[in-house]
């Protein structure tokens, strides 16, 4: 049996969020002795946006207004940011790079950048666009019917335009819009659970993303094992565009066809729940006693 040095679990987190929203999954990892490391993305986490008029008591007229630096950020940055992580990851043995929801297109950019990189690619309920340009074409897609969406773009504060953001107003007050959000993205959540949640948010993120050139190449990305792991209770990615996701990636690579597991949670998971955590552990054992990859 070979045996590697132990594979470093890296994780990219979707939008409007930030590397704590994986926090209780890589604890659980790291306490099973693998290597876990959660990446901010530009603009979030540590160095997150959050404007002044979004703070208790809202000023929701300036909030519309108030301009944001996320405006300046692009999938670019997004993926140029996580190459660096797996550069740097991969001195010291197999990388496993893992990306939910929105954060899909950045684990596809940096498939196609730096193949040689990456023994594993996993995607949690995750955009990985295969015969279209990006995650917006999807959009309009019968498989994407089902997506409620429109749920949480109804808290968005301003105009997208003319802030360069999409700035959600996680913390409005109106039932009627928690309600949507909640049966969009956290479908079963308490009240309790659902404001926990709505804490780990930022308002902003870039307008520019979802019409990003994202599709995967099949002599690059197509080159690496891959996983997809379906949330069935997920209402923003319906269980059948991640089905469109995964038939698409298999039609492109009938050599190298996706590790499917499905997982019965909404959209925000949570991440740390037991199954996720198994099926991460198993493929980290198997990445560590794989042969090594050329």
């Amino acid at each position: 049996m070979t045996t590697n040095a132990a594979p470093t679990l890296v994780f990219v987190h979707g939008t409007h969020v930030s590397s704590f929203s994986w926090v209780g999954l890589t604890q659980e990892l790291t306490l099973r002795g693998f290597r876990t490391v959660a990446v901010d993305l530009p603009g979030h986490g540590i160095d997150g946006f959050f404007p002044r008029s979004y703070q208790a008591p809202q000023d929701l007229a300036a909030l519309a207004k108030e301009p944001s630096p996320l405006a300046a950020h692009t999938l670019d940055d997004y993926a140029e940011s996580v190459e660096d992580v797996v550069r740097r990851a991969h001195r010291n043995g197999p990388v496993i790079l893992i990306g939910a929801s929105q954060g899909g297109v950045t684990l596809s950019r940096v498939g196609n950048a730096v193949p040689e990189l990456l023994d594993h690619i996993v995607y949690v309920a995750a955009y990985c666009c295969v015969d279209l340009p990006s995650m917006a074409a999807y959009i309009d897609t019968p498989e994407n019917a089902g997506s409620l969406v429109d749920k949480v773009t109804a808290a968005i504060a301003g105009d997208p335009a003319e802030l360069g953001v999409a700035r959600i107003n996680w913390r409005t007050g109106d039932p009627g819009l928690l309600d949507g959000i909640r049966e969009c993205l956290a479908d079963g959540f308490t009240d309790e659970e659902l404001t926990r949640i709505l804490n780990l948010f930022q308002p902003d993120e870039p307008v520019t993303i979802p019409m990003a050139e994202t599709r995967v190449e099949a002599q690059r990305w197509g080159r690496v094992p891959r996983t997809y792991v379906r949330f069935t209770d997920d209402r923003l990615i319906p269980p059948a565009l991640q089905d469109r996701f995964i038939s698409e990636a298999d039609r492109l690579t009938p050599d190298n066809p996706t590790e499917v597991h499905s997982v019965a949670a909404p959209h925000v998971g949570p991440f740390h729940r037991p199954e996720v955590v198994e099926i991460l552990s198993d493929l980290a054992r198997r990445v560590m006693t794989a042969p090594p990859r050329r």
